[in-house]
């Protein structure tokens, strides 16, 4: 079997397992690899030489900044801030600003990331409207793939074209280069959605929403009955109770106010000096009046942060915990105020079928309470087989806490890292893994997070798919497909071979990954540019724009599949809004980009 031969049989058999998908892609792509290896269409080294490839690391980084962004609130806040922006006036405006933030969040951060952080805000907000999600939520996945064109690191198809460009010896594409398509994609699917959508999509969907956070403090006030409220009070230099053991404050107040904690100023933690100082925190329980009356008697100073005052901010928050039955904690009797023997939570309530527990009375299975503490401790402390969480505190923070502890750092790194690409002053995977660092080092993300944070998936599709575009330039199959293209388009000129490339490429991006498609086409866009006499950058752009028309199936994307479920949609609900918007990819593609990318 001729290197031709063997590389036509291995594609076909991936591109046939890829559209199966029954198999795990990386299972396939890293087969293929294998299987070049084993017909000596590449050599070892060439097989496993992708897994060190900088457009792979580049990739990897940029998932790790993305996590970032999401873990800080970054992208809750800015979801949130564009809902309020919209007002309650209507669909229209509330869907302009869902696709334009898609869109310039896929541009940043991956097109997953961004619809991960829009897609409860534009539940709710479809909810607050009355109006079915189903219409918002497509229409957000296919923004973010308009959108993963408008800068270098919207996507990693983006990445290999400009790659392909260095490896052949010409200049990349620049970092914001891609915009003079990306934008006018943007809008070109802005407006057809618009004008199309309300008639091609589902007007109900039965599908079940996913929980709303962002008012989680009110809810777990007054479902505890807390109705009084629970204040955070900071001790001032002129306090009296400076110099007082934490046990031996009173509050007075003739019963209004109850202390619950004294909690160290650093570290929110409760505290564990022999004496209250300048800066630590009273944690009281009460109505509002007394604690004003108390904060100007005592010189204490009244924080007001998050929903409820005290119990949501940056540092610290609250969690409801179940006890599971054989839990060690059954038959242990915990009080409203009681820190629990890790020293770094504080039991705000205690209830049983939904009524508050007698002090004194020990705990049964089933019953709940409400713990109080910094989210680290809340996330370390509450991953015990004694307590089982209800809503995960990570999950919390990230809604009900936008811009939190470490959003500030997160920004200036994103900003580095545009900054740096946008002027070359480094490559990009050299750019990518000193930011990647950078926020490791400044805490705010652990090395286990941003291991966690990586689509592994895509990271090894993109290392594993690399030998199959060698082998296609190496066995010369690239060139025959290349002239075939040529061949049956090309004797009517660049335009209509442009358009057999967009309909090969876009047809193969509805059954597999656009990053797999796109790293399988590359080589063959390449040849043909050749055979063509042609200037590849034109034609690799088009490549990246119909590696981006992934609309009519549910799984050519990981944004399609994820929209899915929350939007109640069915197969055929994507090829009905699909196929215009596809069309719009298409007149782009064939048309419009040799007008800015010259043949």
């Amino acid at each position: 079997m001729t290197p031709i031969q063997s590389t036509a049989l291995v594609t076909v058999a991936a591109i046939v397992l890829f559209t199966w998908n029954r198999l795990p892609v990386v299972v396939v792509a890293i087969g293929a690899a294998l299987a070049l290896w084993a017909t000596g269409v590449v050599t070892l080294d060439q097989a496993f030489a992708g897994f060190g490839d900088r457009a792979a690391l580049f990739v990897a980084s940029l998932f790790i900044v993305s996590a970032a962004l999401e873990r800080t609130g970054i992208t809750a806040w800015a979801g949130q801030y564009l809902i309020a922006k919209a007002g309650t006036e209507g669909l229209t405006r509330l869907l302009v600003i869902i696709m334009v933030a898609a869109g310039c969040l896929s541009a940043l951060i991956s097109g997953s990331g961004a619809v991960a952080a829009l897609m409860p805000v534009a539940v709710m907000a479809a909810v607050r409207l009355r109006q079915s999600p189903a219409q918002l939520l497509m229409p957000l996945a296919f923004a973010s793939h308009a959108g993963a064109n408008l800068l270098l690191t919207g996507a990693p198809k983006n990445i290999l074209v400009s790659e392909a460009l260095e490896d052949a010896g010409l200049p990349g594409f620049a970092f914001a280069e891609f915009a003079l398509v990306g934008l006018p994609l943007l809008v070109g699917t802005i407006a057809i959605i618009l004008l199309l959508g309300k008639r091609l999509l589902p007007q109900q969907s039965s599908a079940r929403l996913p929980a709303d956070f962002s008012r989680h403090a009110q809810t777990l006030v007054e479902h505890y009955g807390l109705s009084d409220g629970v204040f955070r009070l900071r001790v001032r230099s002129t306090s009296t109770y400076v110099g007082i053991p934490p046990d031996e404050i009173d509050v007075g107040s003739a019963g209004r106010l109850n202390l619950m904690a004294v909690q160290a100023g650093e570290t929110r933690t409760p505290l564990r000096a022999p004496a209250v100082s300048e800066g630590d925190y009273l944690l009281v329980r009460g109505d509002a009046e007394a604690i004003a009356t108390l904060a100007a008697d005592k010189h204490l100073a009244l924080r007001e942060e998050g929903t409820q005052p005290g119990l949501f901010s940056r540092r610290s928050g609250l969690a409801e915990v179940v006890i599971p039955p054989r839990s060690a904690l059954i038959g242990r009797a915990l009080f409203p105020g009681m820190v629990t023997d890790s020293g770094d939570l504080v039991v705000l309530a205690v209830q049983r079928a939904g009524v508050d527990v007698e002090p004194g009375e020990t705990l049964l299975a089933g019953d709940t309470m409400l713990l109080e503490g910094t989210w680290e401790a809340l996330d370390l402390r509450l991953d015990d087989p004694d307590v089982l969480v209800v809503n995960s505190p990570d999950l919390v923070r990230r809604q009900a806490v936008p811009m939190g502890a470490g959003a500030g750092v997160t920004l200036a790194v994103l900003a580095s890292l545009v900054a740096m690409l946008a002027t070359g002053i480094l490559p990009p995977a050299v750019a990518g893994l000193i930011c990647a660092g950078a926020l490791i080092l400044a805490g705010i993300m652990t090395v286990e997070q941003a291991y966690r944070a990586i689509n592994w998936t895509t990271v090894i599709l993109i290392a594993a798919m690399m030998p199959l575009s060698t082998a296609m330039v190496q066995s010369g199959a690239a060139k025959v497909v290349a002239d075939q293209l040529v061949t049956l388009t090309g004797g009517a000129g660049p335009f209509v071979f442009l358009g057999g490339l967009f309909v090969l490429t876009a047809s193969l991006g509805q059954v597999m990954s656009n990053t797999a498609t796109t790293m399988l086409v590359i080589p063959i866009a390449m040849a043909a540019a050749a055979g063509l006499g042609v200037s590849p950058r034109p034609v690799l752009m088009s490549l990246c724009i119909a590696g981006s028309a992934s609309f009519l199936t549910p799984i050519a994307t990981a944004t399609n599949m994820m929209v899915m479920g929350p939007g109640g949609y069915s197969f055929t609900s994507y090829w009905k809004l699909g196929a215009p918007l596809m069309l719009w990819f298409f007149v782009m593609a064939v048309f419009y980009v040799p007008l800015v990318w010259r043949f």
